[in-house]
């Protein structure tokens, strides 16, 4: 029996999604609190490797294995609660075909940062946010965003020494819109390098600096030289807001 789980969590605690050695991982976490329930070896697979400190308010993992009969997955969430932890929840549950594919099925994924733009950081925001205390033109930056969608050579924005091969991608849409104190950067496509999303952001913040001008983006793109766009931004601010099947 193969289970698409939908879940939720705070990433600030975790090393990221992907199961590693010593580390608390969103994977492992789930992994064993999956077992535990149900007493058998299971496999589970991600639909994306989130950073370590990226948040997630949507994404989907499959559990596969000789799962037993008798507990019905839409009971599977409220069960949960006993074994995972609070930062961590499993918002639904459902068996799919032997044939999907929890990764490479997925036609979009949308993940939004989020700027706290004030002259002082908010303590209750810690971990959630990126405090940046310059004044923004969400209109201004949503207008220069539009240079990144479409389909293009992202190797500019992609971490230096990442071994992807192919860092074609494709944009297709590209937001920047302001709630009161807020600043949220809002991208959607159909998949993502190595700290992209934290490149193209930290590039428009550079654009808003006054040290790339907006019209530069186009020939930015074209250069395939990480050294050319702005800085990796923390991962404080990042989730996985959506994922489309």
């Amino acid at each position: 029996m193969k289970l698409l789980l939908e879940i939720a969590y705070n990433g600030r605690a975790f090393c990221g999604y992907q199961t590693q050695k010593t580390e608390r991982t969103v994977q492992k976490t789930l992994q064993i609190a999956l077992e535990t329930l149900f007493g058998v070896p299971l496999s589970v697979s991600g639909c994306s490797r989130t950073d370590s400190g990226v948040h997630a308010k949507q994404f989907f993992c499959t559990a596969e294995g000789n799962i037993p009969p008798g507990l019905p997955p839409d009971k599977l969430p409220l069960v949960a609660l006993a074994v995972l932890p609070d930062d961590l929840v499993l918002r639904s549950a459902k068996e799919v075909s032997d044939d999907f594919h929890v990764r490479y099925d997925v036609k979009s994924k949308t993940y939004e940062y989020t700027v706290l733009n004030t002259n002082l950081p908010d303590p209750m925001l810690a971990g959630q946010v990126y405090w940046y205390r310059r004044p923004l033109d969400a209109v201004a930056l949503s207008r220069a965003a539009r240079a990144f969608v479409g389909r293009h050579n992202f190797a500019s924005f992609m971490a230096a020494g990442s071994k992807i091969t192919d860092p074609v991608r494709e944009i297709y849409d590209f937001t920047v819109r302001r709630e009161g104190a807020l600043v949220i950067f809002s991208v959607t496509g159909n998949g993502f390098l190595y700290h992209m999303v934290r490149i193209l952001c930290g590039t428009l913040l550079s654009v808003a600096e006054g040290k790339i001008a907006p019209e530069a983006l186009p020939a930015l793109i074209e250069a395939k030289d990480r050294k050319q766009a702005g800085p990796t931004l923390p991962p404080d601010g990042l989730s996985l807001v959506r994922v489309t099947y």
